[in-house]
């Protein structure tokens, strides 16, 4: 099994952003925002999804400006990272 986690656009984002990525068959998927401590404050997509692409909107406006990491785990074998810059 495969995935493509996509760059975030646009990046840098104020205050909203768009995550693409793809899955090549049905799995459970989990896409986590982390801040530059590591920590999780945000989990936007966690779903069964058949294969096919898919988008998720992220919303930074409680968040302060600086770079933050997005994580897609696909059921909780396969991991990619991206990061990304909030910038007000």
């Amino acid at each position: 099994m495969t995935f493509d986690l996509a760059q975030n656009y646009p990046n840098p984002f104020n205050p909203t952003t768009t995550i693409a990525y793809r899955v090549s068959q049905a799995s459970n998927v989990r896409l986590v925002i982390y801040n530059v401590l590591g920590q999780p404050i945000a989990t936007p997509v966690r779903h069964f999804h058949p294969a096919g692409n898919y988008r998720s909107h992220f919303d930074g406006t409680e968040l302060s400006s600086g770079v933050y990491f997005y994580r897609l785990f696909s059921d909780g074998q396969l991991v990619q990272t991206r990061k990304m810059l909030l910038s007000r």
